[in-house]
């Protein structure tokens, strides 16, 4: 069995596709190597104490425990800026230029989650309107727009298991 046959669909959150640098004309971005010294500074221990709803996940009171949100301060400030990550930020255009032909598909279906705040360019392009033409040659899709922001499964993760469900039980 190949790779391809084990797919049954796909499902992104917010997913930065390669063809998204060229349709918005933005530029890569890119990490210093000096920021893998923020973390074993102290200086990510500060900022993250001094800005926590910056790092913690949006959600209504009572979903996530104390501990649940401790571990993910330390977790942030420890994980943040460390060796890997820099690398894999930096590897962002090598990426782009392997995968930047590739499309999805045609006879997989793929759903995109999408923050609902349509941010249009001075070209008229939008988060929504790239998903649309990324998904032009797949027979079935869906695009879904969320309230929220990149992380939607942070405050939307019933509508989306939802819409998951109702999504997979129609392909």
């Amino acid at each position: 069995m190949s790779r391809l046959e084990e797919v049954e669909s796909i499902v992104g959150i917010d997913p930065t596709l390669p063809a998204a640098v060229d349709y918005f004309d933005v530029p890569v971005p890119t990490m210093p190597g000096f920021l893998r010294a923020v973390g074993p500074s102290g200086i990510a221990r500060i900022v993250v104490a001094g800005n926590e709803e910056d790092f913690l996940p949006l959600s209504a009171k009572g979903t996530y425990s104390t501990e649940n949100l401790e571990l993910t301060k330390t977790l942030t400030v420890w994980n943040g800026y460390n060796k890997n990550i820099i690398m894999e930020a930096n590897e962002i255009s090598n990426n782009i230029a392997k995968t930047i032909n590739m499309s999805f598909p045609a006879d997989i279906p793929v759903m995109i989650f999408t923050p609902k705040e349509e941010k249009t360019n001075p070209a008229g392009k939008s988060t929504i309107t790239f998903y649309k033409e990324q998904l032009e040659n797949v027979e079935k899709n869906k695009i879904v727009p969320l309230e929220g922001h990149h992380y939607l499964h942070w405050t939307n993760a019933e509508e989306m298991s939802k819409q998951v469900g109702e999504f997979i039980s129609e392909s």
